[in-house]
């Protein structure tokens, strides 16, 4: 069958289009995003303000049409942080659902950590033993841990790239002392979590996802995304820690030029790479592969394990 994620995230709106049945992998057919960045709309009080919500609406719209011209048979719609976190979550909800008909499942931290986790772990097979698992998204920084499909434990930090950087920096490029001090915060709140993993022992495989990590990889010299899914990428942590300084140092025209970064995530990549140099140093990992699943495919992996035991 034919089905379509709808991921309204703290970035981008994406519907990812698959043909899939139970026991078989998900082979794309079709992709439509928006940027529409929400976790940087919040107002204040921490709403999202009405131009937003109609933003939003319009684009749900805009993809509810291209899953109907790709034929999809079953729609997941789901919300992150951005959504999960506003103060007006339940209004904006209930308007997408009265104009679109649109039922958005809005996910928790830790549902998100372990449906990421899930596609991980089929991507790379039980042969990978232990995973240590982590995603930066916009509006938060997932880490989830675990032997089997379904991880010893899981987190969510409000860590996020986009999230950090509409709070914590500013400038363009960001005064140095803004970034020391996110440098600070990154580091404080993930070593709170480092001794609820390191109970369970050291990892056989670190594994990163999300379009931050992938960036972050490509400017350290990992192969371009046309190569394919699967050539194996990697992201070490000697590479990262030259590059945090010169990205600090970068205006977001600058390092949107730089390859395989994106005009979109250009302003948001300093604060993501201080996550990812500061979760792989406290986690003492020297070296990450970089997974071109993760939550979307998760959502998929579980509706389909669904579908078979029904």
């Amino acid at each position: 069958m034919r089905l379509g994620v709808l991921d309204v995230g703290s970035n981008t709106v994406h519907l990812l289009v698959v043909d899939a049945h139970p026991g078989a992998r998900p082979l794309p057919a079709h992709s439509h995003k928006a940027d529409l960045r929400l976790a940087q709309l919040l107002d204040e009080d921490g709403a999202i303000g009405p131009d937003g919500v109609d933003r939003l609406i319009a684009v749900v719209h805009d993809a509810l049409r291209a899953a109907e011209d790709q034929g999809v048979e079953d729609l997941l719609p789901f919300a992150t942080s951005a959504v999960r976190e506003a103060t007006n979550a339940d209004d904006v909800l209930a308007r997408v659902r009265a104009e679109t008909g649109v039922e958005l499942t809005v996910l928790s931290g830790e549902e998100e950590a372990r449906l990421t986790f899930l596609a991980v772990r089929r991507w790379f097979g039980w042969s990978a033993g232990k995973l240590l698992v982590l995603d930066i998204g916009g509006g938060s920084l997932e880490i989830a841990y675990g032997m089997d499909e379904e991880p010893d434990t899981a987190v969510s930090l409000p860590l996020g790239a986009g999230r950090l950087t509409a709070a914590r920096l500013p400038g363009d490029p960001p005064h140095p002392d803004d970034v020391r001090a996110l440098r600070r915060h990154v580091r404080t709140e993930i070593a709170r979590t480092v001794g609820e993993f390191s109970r369970f022992g050291a990892p056989d495989h670190v594994v990163a996802t999300s379009k931050t990590f992938r960036q972050l990889a490509r400017i350290a010299g990992a192969a371009r995304s046309a190569e394919g899914l699967y050539v194996q990428r990697e992201l070490k942590r000697a590479s990262l820690e030259v590059w945090v300084p010169r990205l600090g140092a970068m205006t977001a025209a600058e390092r949107a030029e730089l390859p395989g970064v994106s005009e979109g995530r250009a302003n948001q990549l300093l604060a993501g790479a201080l996550v990812a140099e500061a979760a792989m140093d406290l986690f003492h990992v020297e070296s990450l592969e970089i997974c071109p699943w993760a939550l979307r495919e998760g959502v998929i992996l579980r509706r389909l394990d669904h579908m078979g035991q029904g």
